[in-house]
């Protein structure tokens, strides 16, 4: 199937495109099954196709990771459907000690990511759940770039032998993958170049952009663009694996580039901004600068796009940061 033509059929939205995954893997093999907490997603009907591989446990976070690790440890592989934030902090001890401690095959998917609650607020918006989840020992976590990419995380949680987080938004966002480059396949730890210096051809950089998440990833290389029409040489790497991350592509980003950027919707704390500069501290030391949401809860909701500029994460508000970095070193 021609991209332009999936993205016809799937949607541009990674939560849609993430059920349809699930889906398919269900046809596919008959250990797949759907573990929800008062979600689902009628657009993908799990539960009418296999009503005997659904289950309903209701807004009962803790249960439903405990049942997704029995269900694991019994040979079934379980997808866990929650609000990021509920999957990961309501439930965090059990998918501490449930899945993690036990390398109970548990897959969840956490929707909601980041800022993309929107107007509900601080208690559905989720931006710690990276900084706990790459600290539980035996995590594999995922963040994609666009729906397209959500769709093969998906399929590459379920064939991975252990625990996965993937992070997924909510609505529609930017299409990445056959709109600034071909579809390549997904390797779990192998982060992705989106984007070298343009028509340069060159090695070198002046910044080289980490990002990672549905929105931020499109976002990342709209702000190259306006580094480039400013004479400034920007790369853009796709971190689509928080955890393993990529340290060799990260250190040779930090190796061509004067200036390493972290890009992401996650607290500034924990995130992969914090990751970035733990691997080149001691590898390759190099100036990092992060964009993430600020260390604070939100004091005021919007739209998931107004949002992202009222704490400063507009790629106009990036590349004014960088350009001002950039005139001061």
């Amino acid at each position: 199937m021609a991209l332009t033509e999936w993205y016809a059929d799937y949607g541009l939205s990674s939560r849609t495109t993430a059920r349809r995954a699930q889906l398919e893997l269900a046809r596919e093999d008959d250990r797949i099954f759907s573990v929800e907490n008062d979600l689902g997603l009628p657009a993908v009907p799990f539960d009418k196709e296999f009503p005997d591989r659904y289950l309903q446990v209701g807004i009962a976070e803790a249960d439903q990771i405990g049942i997704a690790a029995g269900m694991a440890v019994r040979g079934k592989i379980p997808f866990v459907n929650t609000f990021a934030v509920f999957g990961t902090m309501r439930a965090c001890e059990q998918l501490r000690l449930d899945v993690c401690y036990n390398g109970a095959p548990v897959k969840v998917v956490g929707y909601y990511t980041g800022l993309s609650g929107g107007y509900a607020g601080p208690s559905h918006q989720c931006v710690e759940d990276i900084a706990l989840t790459t600290a539980m020992p035996g995590m594999t976590v995922l963040s994609p770039a666009d729906a397209y990419e959500t769709y093969l995380a998906v399929r590459a949680a379920a064939a991975h032998p252990g625990p996965v987080y993937l992070r997924a938004s909510r609505g529609p966002t930017p299409a990445v993958y056959g709109a600034y480059r071909s579809p390549v396949e997904f390797r779990i730890g192998e982060a992705v170049v989106l984007r070298d210096n343009g028509d340069t051809g060159e090695a070198t950089a002046d910044v080289s952009i980490l990002a990672t998440g549905c929105q931020i990833v499109p976002m990342a290389l709209e702000a190259a663009e306006l580094l480039a029409d400013n004479g400034i040489r920007a790369r853009v790497v796709n971190v689509h694996t928080l955890k393993p991350l990529d340290r060799a592509a990260i250190l040779a980003e930090a190796r061509r580039s004067r200036l390493l950027v972290t890009y992401e919707d996650h607290n500034r704390v924990g995130g992969l901004g914090s990751l970035v500069a733990a691997t080149v501290l001691g590898a390759h030391p190099v100036p990092v600068l992060s964009f993430g949401v600020p260390d604070q809860y939100c004091a005021q909701t919007a739209e998931y796009d107004e949002m992202l500029v009222r704490y400063g994460l507009g790629p106009a508000q990036v590349t004014t940061a960088v350009l001002r970095w950039l005139s001061q070193h």
